[in-house]
């Protein structure tokens, strides 16, 4: 059963950077699927970042050259580097994967989730 575990939110000053972790286990397929997500009070979630097995990343226009999706396959670990954070950054972020695997991108559906972690920028 794969499960996710996310780390690493907190609140910092507009301007700052956070940097969220997510710890992979039960994994078992070749390729993969990750993605960050994030929700603001009321709404639906939003795909932020995804990245698969080859590296290739996907982001929401709102972070572009601000946030940075990585996966280190040795530490089993996801991260997202959040730069340049703005108070409309706040937000519920959760880890998020594709089991099993079948494509990867902001429009496909993820299934495993992690419980998220709260960000909050102040101004």
């Amino acid at each position: 059963q794969v499960q996710l575990a996310e780390s690493g939110g907190g609140s910092v000053q507009a301007g700052g950077s956070l940097k969220l972790s997510c710890v992979v286990s039960g994994y078992t397929y070749s390729t993969y699927c990750m993605a960050w997500y994030r929700q603001f009070p009321g709404l639906p979630r939003e795909g932020v970042a995804t990245i698969d097995e080859l590296g290739g990343t996907r982001y929401v226009e709102l972070v572009k050259g601000r946030f940075t999706i990585s996966y280190d396959n040795a530490k089993n670990t996801l991260y997202l580097q959040m730069n340049s954070l703005r108070p409309d950054d706040s937000a519920t972020y959760y880890c998020a994967s594709m089991v099993p695997p079948n494509g990867c991108g902001l429009d496909y559906e993820m299934n495993v989730w992690g419980k998220g972690s709260l960000v909050t920028i102040s101004s």
